[in-house]
């Protein structure tokens, strides 16, 4: 990464030199494809400054002459999107006095007031980052309506479910509609605003996929039989993000392992230039309310049971992704993984992925130690 003023944040790498340290850990990768947990994964691991682990495994299919995954793979990340770009988006406006958490979003979105439920006025910013605005966590939008302005109008139409913030339910809805007033505040679409302003600017290699691209460079995440009648390779597998012309701020966003690995990293780092250590923590701490949340504004952190493992420390803050993907950060250990797969492929019923997750966490903490010569 290179900031404006010409300074650079690149991982010093040392995934040659630790490849021992860490085949504990690239063999429980290599079992999970054998198990068909998913065809293909890619793990990046890093620790402070240092790239630990940087591998792919698998293939992009289950098909014997499929595609080989490499360290160098776009995937499909899903809902890691959240925190890549719109918790970066809604930090750099929180930053520049544009958007403050507590703002109601009635007053941003007046389309969202409704005569028969006056709760939604009481509806903020900060609810719909931490996931508890009372909105449903999904609706099919994409079976009424056809694009960008129609897909915002139908999910300013959703009804709660509960009180604005009684309770913790995480909530694409949710998402849609903080995407609309980041957009509406900056006067720009989140791909632009993000490519310019963050991804760019710190040579990361994510990109949104407005248009369906055919590069066998990217695993396929499903075969859609029953909406888009195609396989999902090269677009976003989310149907309502493919409504929005495959850019929206709960799913959309492509890009391989050490992106977003280094992005991890960045941010346990304090986020300088991009971002003021005040704001990262802001975003990255465990809210109080409502009782019980494990979020963040934008993040999850470790519950009992954790995807992250039972190693994480409970101030990791990390998100997961449908297809299959992961980013967990711990700032006590100073480290990073990044797990991006394609479990999804050829339908979302596998969800062997809960099992691994948790047991790659742990093993990977275990290789940390070792390779530190600490105790876990």
């Amino acid at each position: 990464m290179a900031d404006s003023a010409g300074h650079t944040f690149e991982l010093r790498d040392r995934t040659a030199e630790l490849s021992a340290a860490f085949a504990p850990a690239f063999a429980l990768c290599k079992q999970a494809v054998a198990e068909r947990v998913f065809p293909g994964a890619a793990l990046a691991i890093s620790l402070g400054d240092d790239l630990l682990a940087l591998r792919g495994f698998g293939r992009h299919t289950y098909a014997e002459d499929a595609e080989p995954t490499t360290a160098e793979t776009i995937w499909d990340l899903a809902s890691l999107t959240k925190p890549i770009a719109t918790v970066s988006m809604a930090m750099l406006l929180y930053e520049r006095g544009l958007l403050r958490l507590e703002d109601r979003v009635v007053n941003l979105l007046p389309g969202f007031s409704t005569s028969d439920d006056p709760r939604r006025r009481d509806v903020t910013v900060r609810m719909l980052l931490e996931h508890s605005s009372g909105l449903p966590a999904h609706r099919k939008l994409y079976l009424e309506a056809t694009d960008r302005p129609s897909m915002v109008a139908a999910a300013l139409r959703v009804p709660l479910e509960a009180a604005p913030g009684a309770r913790y339910e995480y909530s694409d809805i949710g998402f849609i509609l903080l995407g609309e007033i980041l957009e509406s505040l900056s006067h720009e679409r989140m791909d632009i605003f993000c490519q310019r302003e963050v991804f760019d600017r710190f040579n990361l290699n994510f990109r949104f996929c407005p248009h369906p691209l055919t590069a066998i460079t990217f695993p396929p995440t499903s075969n859609d039989i029953a909406w888009r009648g195609r396989i999902i390779q090269g677009e976003v597998g989310d149907e309502n993000a493919s409504a929005m012309e495959g850019v929206a701020a709960h799913a959309g966003l492509f890009g391989d392992a050490l992106s977003v690995v280094r992005f991890g990293a960045f941010i346990l780092r304090g986020g300088q230039p991009l971002f003021q250590p005040e704001t990262v923590r802001l975003f990255t701490t465990r809210a109080t309310l409502p009782a019980g949340t494990s979020r963040t504004p934008g993040w999850d952190t470790p519950s009992a049971p954790s995807q992250s493992g039972t190693l994480f420390s409970p101030r990791s803050f990390g998100h997961l992704g449908y297809t299959g993907t992961s980013l967990w950060c711990d700032p006590e250990r100073r480290l990073t993984v990044a797990l991006l797969s394609n479990r999804t492929w050829p339908d979302a019923s596998n969800q062997a992925i809960k099992l691994f997750r948790p047991a790659l966490h742990d093993k990977v903490v275990e290789c940390v130690a070792k390779y530190a010569g600490q105790g876990v």
